[in-house]
């Protein structure tokens, strides 16, 4: 799939944000930021909560529109053609979005009519969808019995029904044990081996930050405060490490600056996914 901007061809790149701007009444939340993401990139965008990382997601999946600036996804303005970015990306919130009462293969073919895919299409999109993620033998099992590993890469599965050529996942692995969270990255990896899939994450764990994403993104109150290859990012500021290169940029540590209802937020997806 090839998007195009109006009046031509798009710029390159799968993402590009360009002095973006959002404000809540008095609250500043982004304030003028801008990067690029390549196509077929995995790209972290980090920071403490508030910091403006799931508001700055929420407008590039068109879901939340911004004050001033602009965005484009898969060459095309989430402003002016919001209906064309959609059926471009998929979107897997931190939140949980998985209908527990149905098994995965409800889930996934209700998801497939909801996104728009054609109905002669939607068998084989789920079969694609099924083999990319592994999930053939819990096909025929509700949502709620599933381990919070599988029902994560159950929701990925969902998000990929429309072929996206952007995936955006908020906190993919929130609350889930080392080896959960390694199966999800393994199949996100083969994702993009094998299509070419960019993937942007947002994600409050640095080590899985630096061994997953080829360039990251670090936000703090609204700004984009560093940006760059791990590696590149720890020889700059002369560190062993991508938490102590947040600490010299946001002046706290990773899990210092959350909110309350933030933090309570992520403990009842930990508990679901438990």
């Amino acid at each position: 799939m090839s998007g195009h901007g109006a009046g031509g061809s798009p710029p390159p790149g799968a993402v590009l944000v360009d002095g973006l701007v959002v404000r809540f009444g008095d609250l500043l939340a982004v304030r003028g930021i801008s990067f690029g993401v390549a196509e077929g990139e995995t790209f972290g965008l980090l920071g403490p909560n508030g910091a403006g990382k799931t508001t700055t997601l929420r407008v590039l999946t068109t879901l939340l529109r911004p004050d001033d600036g602009r965005a484009l996804v898969a060459g095309y303005d989430v402003r002016r053609q919001s209906l064309e970015v959609r059926a471009s990306i998929g979107y897997v919130p931190q939140a949980l979005s998985a209908d527990g009462a149905l098994t995965a293969r409800e889930n996934l073919e209700f998801y497939a009519r909801v996104t728009g895919v054609p109905r002669r299409d939607r068998g084989p999109r789920i079969a694609d969808a099924v083999e990319a993620m592994r999930l053939e033998a819990i096909l025929d099992r509700l949502a709620r019995e599933l381990s919070g590993g599988m029902l994560r890469r159950l929701e990925i599965a969902t998000a990929l029904l429309n072929r996206p050529r952007v995936l955006f996942l908020d906190e993919p692995t929130v609350g889930l044990d080392p080896t959960a969270r390694r199966l999800v990255w393994e199949r996100l990896h083969a994702l993009r081996a094998e299509s070419g899939t960019t993937i942007v994450v947002t994600t409050h764990l640095m080590e899985e930050a630096e061994r997953h994403c080829d360039r990251l993104a670090i936000m703090d109150r609204g700004l984009l405060v560093e940006e760059g290859v791990p590696s590149l990012l720890r020889e700059r500021h002369e560190v062993a490490n991508l938490e102590e290169v947040f600490a010299a940029v946001t002046g706290h540590e990773i899990e210092e600056g959350g909110r309350i209802a933030d933090v309570r937020a992520q403990r009842r997806v930990a508990r679901r996914l438990g």
